[in-house]
């Protein structure tokens, strides 16, 4: 079997095993990776800055001891801090080049793991799918005629082509479940507070946005789970230490749970019948493996909520403008795209006394939902509305691209402080994620579970919410849901190697 072919198959779990053993050497692995990237990314355009010679020169002198040794890895344009690897966050604003590492990634470099490249998000991870004026249009391994999600969308790009078997990857509003539920990879979208962000930032987004990754396999999150996690004295606040680790998780049966199914919309948009079917194959897996599953339903959490969520997010943004501005000695308005520049005008229109009480609101909601589906090991739900979007679809047209263009050329964006002009905009903005930002605002774990091909032979997988800090029940249920549907030996037909 040529490398290229193990590095297509194996998990990163498989591959570290495969060097342990003596099987393929850490610069074997990173050649026919960095082969493999060079071969069949400008079809995918997943990659926003290549690593190579520093991959190669860290594969000859990994400590072969660490327990993910000369596994190549790739780490998202965003976010997170390489020491002299610029960041552009998916815009044409000047990029920053940290002088610095993230906590993060002395972890992943502790565990042995080989940056090769950093992979394209949109512009400050602000779209669901991954196209940016930066780095133009990343493509899904499965059918690069669709999306590949965003925001962490390169990331799970550069994974499904079988160019890395795990990859860093952020969400803030879905951007880690999502770009999963697209290319038929798991996702866990961890607690808050499992995984420090620090020295880069405190917190981003109010606490929204968690790091952690996109992976072939459930063993494989829970694995890089475990060596990532864990509180830094520069973070504000940890979530609570697991009883055992997560791969022990992963590796036993979860017994007989309690789960519930949530198919209504909280938008009260559209939901096809691909995204309704792959939850009904999610709930009889579930019942397959001798779990009680009912449906229920989350009244409270409906287009107010989700207007909440766009209040929050808009005035992140605007205050991550102002950072910039003072950054760079200059304005960047200029530099970042219109619909940024919407929502970032946006932000700056609402008073701090409304953010405030937008956030109030959130945590009220959320106080709710935990209390109310304590009695539940997880819930599960959808991702995505319709399967995976036509690459550019997402873009506004006709009389939507017209209302866009008024409201930043004539600086009208006030007029989103209006609820029937914000419901507009966030109908556009989510048509195709209703569900995800929910657990971003609670801070509960949720995995994405590939269990679904469309009639296109598109993946369509679904999330599985469950209490705050429990992470390991999610992953017992998702590796037996793995195991029962067979997932772990699918791989998208792309360039498939001798």
């Amino acid at each position: 079997m040529s490398i290229e072919r193990l590095l297509w198959e194996e998990d990163a779990t498989g591959l570290a095993g495969r060097v342990a053993k003596g099987d393929v050497t850490p610069l074997e692995l990173v050649d026919a990776a960095i082969g493999r990237a060079e071969r069949v990314n400008p079809e995918i355009n997943c990659i926003a800055e290549t690593l190579y010679e520093k991959a190669r020169d860290q594969a000859k002198t990994v400590d072969r001891s660490a327990p993910l040794a000369g596994v190549p890895f790739a780490i998202k344009d965003l976010g997170i801090a390489q020491a002299g690897v610029p960041l552009h966050s998916g815009s044409r604003a000047p990029v920053l080049v940290p002088d610095f590492d993230s906590v993060l990634v002395e972890r992943y470099r502790a565990a042995g793991l080989i940056p090769i490249a950093t992979t394209t998000s949109p512009e400050y991870g602000l779209r669901l799918v991954t196209e940016s004026a930066a780095f133009g249009i990343t493509r899904n391994p499965w059918n690069t005629n669709h999306t590949t999600g965003g925001s962490s969308g390169g990331s799970s790009s550069i994974v499904a082509a079988g160019i890395v078997p795990a990859a860093h990857a952020s969400d803030g509003g879905g951007s880690i479940r999502v770009p999963s539920a697209c290319t038929g990879l798991v996702g866990m979208k961890t607690s808050r507070g499992r995984i420090p962000l620090s020295p880069m930032v405190t917190e981003s987004w109010y606490g929204l946005v968690v790091d952690h990754a996109v992976t072939r396999s459930v063993r494989d999150s829970a694995a890089l789970l475990d060596l990532t996690h864990g509180p830094d004295p520069l973070a504000p606040y940890a979530a609570r230490s697991p009883r055992s680790t997560f791969a022990a998780a992963a590796a036993r049966t979860p017994g007989s749970l309690k789960l519930a199914f949530y198919r209504q919309s909280p938008l009260g948009l559209e939901i096809s019948a691909e995204t309704l079917a792959a939850l009904d194959v999610a709930v009889a897996l579930a019942r397959e493996g001798g779990h009680h599953v009912e449906e229920i339903a989350l009244p409270f959490i409906g287009r107010d909520f989700m207007a909440d969520f766009a209040r929050t997010v808009a005035s992140s943004i605007a205050g991550f403008i102002r950072i910039e501005n003072a950054r760079l000695g200059r304005g960047i308005m200029g530099d970042i795209e219109r619909s940024t520049r919407v929502i970032a005008r946006f932000g700056d229109v609402l008073s701090a006394g409304e953010v405030y009480a937008a956030l109030e609101r959130l945590h009220a909601a959320s106080r709710r939902l935990i209390t109310d589906t304590a009695s539940f090991d997880a819930v599960l739900m959808p991702l995505i509305a319709h399967p995976p979007v036509a690459v550019g679809s997402m873009d506004p047209k006709g009389a939507d691209d017209l209302i866009e263009n008024i409201l930043d050329k004539l600086h009208l964006t006030r007029l989103l402080k209006l609820s029937p002009f914000l419901g507009q905009l966030m109908d556009k903005s989510l048509w195709f994620t209703h569900w995800p930002a929910i657990q971003n605002v609670t801070g509960q774990p949720s995995i994405a579970l590939p269990v679904h091909v469309t009639a296109a032979g598109l993946p369509l997988g679904v999330q599985a919410a469950g209490r705050p800090g429990d992470e390991e029940t999610l992953y017992s249920l998702a590796a037996q849901m793995e195991t029962i549907s067979g997932w772990t030996t699918r791989r998208a037909p792309f360039h498939l190697p001798a």
